[in-house]
């Protein structure tokens, strides 16, 4: 004798069962009209947005397929922007944010890094807000957890949707989760945040003069003084950053915690930018030189 009912299928709903269908590992490539007349399944009804997300939740649950995983991100990407708050804000969950997108980003799915840097991209966009539409609390607490485990987060201006994006080639080293550390934290004094954000303004200047002058020299004509001094801005940057991560760990200080986070987004972007238009023996040469100072 039975107790209870059985837990639906979350593939036997009306968009649960198109979105099995437009997922499917078979298929050669995303089917963009299946995906926005799921869209309009999704917004045409009241359970939509729930239904819709179970099922995008079982899609990614224990998922090895690559290929579906890559088909889901795509849809999910796509009802993100064309679903509106009511389904933003349950892709917005930790149940769904961490506890299903950012397990992948576990080694035992070794997940292209194409595929790495879009779920970082989603929990980094998602963590900015939807223009005060959907609470992002849940999404923000998880950015900041991979941020104070020293997951570097693709450039901002990455693109992460529909038929026109196309996947990042950032250096894999650096897609990895690390421990977090453990010990006391800190809750700084008005004089402690005086000189830190003196470094920071520090940092950001720093930030500016790279922008420039990688906007200014075109791989293959550079100017040696303006390389050279890149080099050293490099180096600089990269302590900056590590410093900043230290600090994220240990600091209580809200205010604080929200300006460590913009200057290491910006340093990221512009570290990324460098690396992007330097050889890659000469990073690794810059790199070890980090390390053995």
């Amino acid at each position: 004798m039975a107790f209870g009912k059985a837990p639906k299928d979350p593939f036997g709903t009306a968009v649960g069962s198109l979105i099995e269908r437009a997922t499917f590992g078979a298929l050669q490539t995303e089917e963009w009209g299946q995906f926005l007349h799921i869209c309009d399944v999704i917004n045409a009804t009241e359970e939509g947005p729930k239904d819709a997300v179970k099922a995008l939740k079982k899609k990614l649950s224990k998922n090895c397929n690559h290929k579906e995983i890559r088909l889901t991100l795509s849809l999910l990407d796509m009802c993100v922007q064309n679903c509106g708050p009511r389904f933003q804000s349950l892709v917005v969950k930790k149940d769904f944010c961490k506890d299903k997108l950012v397990k992948l980003l576990n080694p035992r799915y070794n997940l292209p890094i194409d595929m790495q840097e879009r779920i970082l991209t989603f929990i980094m966009t998602w963590a900015r807000g939807f223009q005060g539409m959907v609470d992002v609390t849940e999404v923000k607490e998880v950015y900041l957890e991979l941020l104070k485990k020293g997951v570097e987060f693709p450039s901002a201006d990455t693109s992460t949707g529909g038929p026109k994006s196309s996947p990042s080639s950032a250096n894999p080293t650096k897609r990895s989760l690390l421990p977090l550390p453990t010990g006391p934290t800190l809750l700084l004094t008005a004089e402690q945040i005086g000189k830190l954000y003196s470094e920071l303004d520090m940092a950001k200047m720093n930030v500016r003069v790279m922008s420039s002058i990688l906007k200014e020299n075109v791989p293959g004509s550079e100017n040696p003084d303006d390389m050279n001094l890149l080099q050293k801005l490099y180096k600089t940057c990269r302590v900056m950053q590590e410093r900043i991560m230290e600090l994220l760990v240990t600091v209580e200080n809200e205010d604080v915690i929200v300006e460590l986070i913009q200057v290491n987004e910006d340093l990221n972007n512009v570290l990324l930018g460098h690396e992007s238009i330097i050889p890659q023996n000469i990073t690794v040469n810059i790199l070890m030189e980090c390390i053995l100072v």
